[in-house]
């Protein structure tokens, strides 16, 4: 079943959306996720139905916290719906009343599904790897069934709408379709485009197929980096792994981050780069600094800024973005390329200071797009930055998931989307 083939008329639909949204002050900073979602929900609604909506917010890990409470955003999800208001169930194991009053055309938004344990499906307060922990893993298995049981009660049918979280077996992301048979549960739009956005990169592949990988480690890429090995014509590493790979070849990097532990998973990247046939670009300069504060994005008075090679970076320098030679290099990368993956920033590019790399990166990706590639983006930090550089509109497609778009081009199955594909 999908949506657009699906009759809503008299019908309530249960939406699992991804409104894991930035508050500041109470306020929404960010409201993308919840634009992201409203083909869906405008059509749920246009189409003679009634919303259920539920989400997460932030990491409450079991615990109510009101200040992680979906309360404080329920009257901007109003105004972006275009009605006059949305009803709010401040518990969601127990909305059956408010479930069962909605009209249609009307909509209900769920509390913080992750206010309950069962939603994630992990055991509290029990040490892993203990008989009382796989014990508890057993119970906790059969409480978030009964979770999900109570989730699908409110409503006819089901929409798997949250890309960001289909990678989790959680109760509202898959454990929820069970109660559903296979002409009441289906995707939404925002799925069915990242789907499908994921599909043209790795299925319908056109060449060159260049995949930019950033960000801190090499360890929480290497996954993704040795399945694309088998498939890209060029693989750009940046930002932090530079330091790894810079080390692995006895260069001097100073304060720069480092995995030490992690020499061997660069070496052999090179090494497997080199059998695949592909172009492995690293960065050659980076811009450093002597004192760089993490927590506010700034640099701390008094601090030194200078370009160093990538492997000579002195003593007390810290290499927080791609210098002036790597950004060219990068670009030359990407220049010609009609695929195009990008995931991870080239540095701090919160601080003005170190943005270059990231918005080189970026603007060469915009101008392939304009030339002819498929452009597609994922990841947190890669979507802030096409955001910072006002480049949204000059790329092919922004997803929505970070960890999700990971696991699925490392070609593993996504649980919220086997749970409604079978």
């Amino acid at each position: 079943m999908t949506i657009n083939d699906y009759n809503f008329a008299g019908k309530k639909a249960i939406v699992r959306v991804d409104f894991n949204v930035p508050l500041q002050d109470g306020k929404i900073t960010d409201d993308t996720r919840i634009r992201g979602a409203l083909p869906t929900l405008k059509h749920i609604l246009e189409g003679g139905g009634a919303l259920i909506i539920m989400s997460h917010m932030g990491k409450p890990k079991g615990k109510v916290k009101p200040e992680l409470s979906l309360g404080q955003i329920k009257d901007e999800v109003a105004k972006a719906l275009g009605v006059a208001e949305v009803k709010f169930a401040p518990d969601c194991a127990k909305a059956q009343e408010a479930a069962a009053e909605l009209k249609m055309g009307e909509v209900l938004l769920l509390e913080n599904l992750r206010y309950y344990p069962e939603e994630e499906g992990k055991p509290v307060g029990v040490e892993k790897g203990t008989p009382e922990f796989d014990e508890a893993k057993k119970a906790m298995k059969e409480s978030q069934k009964e979770f999900a049981k109570t989730l699908a009660s409110y409503a006819d049918c089901y929409v798997m709408d949250a890309f960001g979280t289909a990678h989790r077996k959680h109760a509202s992301t898959a454990v929820i379709a069970d109660y559903f048979d296979a002409d009441n549960k289906m995707l939404g739009f925002l799925m069915e485009k990242e789907v499908q956005a994921v599909d043209n990169v790795l299925s319908n592949i056109k060449r060159p197929f260049v995949a930019i990988m950033g960000g801190s480690k090499v360890s929480s890429k290497i996954g993704i980096i040795e399945n694309l090995l088998g498939k890209v014509d060029k693989l750009i590493l940046c930002g932090g792994m530079t330091y790894t790979f810079a080390k692995a070849h006895g260069g001097e990097i100073g304060q720069s981050i480092v995995e030490l532990d992690k020499i061997d998973v660069a070496l052999n990247v090179e090494k497997m780069a080199k059998e695949n046939g592909v172009e492995l670009v690293l960065g050659v300069d980076s811009v450093c600094c002597t004192g760089y504060d993490f927590g506010n994005f700034c640099v701390k008075e008094g601090a030194k800024i200078e370009t160093f090679p990538s492997n000579a970076i002195p003593a007390e320098f810290e290499g927080l973005d791609a210098g002036p030679l790597s950004r060219e290099k990068f670009a030359k990368a990407i220049e010609g390329a009609k695929t195009i993956l990008w995931n991870g920033p080239a540095g701090c590019f919160e601080c003005d200071d170190f943005t270059a790399g990231s918005k080189a990166i970026g603007d060469a990706i915009a101008k392939a797009t304009a030339e002819g590639a498929f452009s597609l983006i994922g990841g947190g930090d890669s979507v802030a930055c096409c955001t910072k550089f006002g480049l949204t509109d000059k790329v092919s497609y922004i997803s929505t998931g970070g960890g999700a778009l990971l696991e699925a081009i490392e070609g593993k199955v996504l649980p919220g989307v086997a749970a409604i594909k079978g």
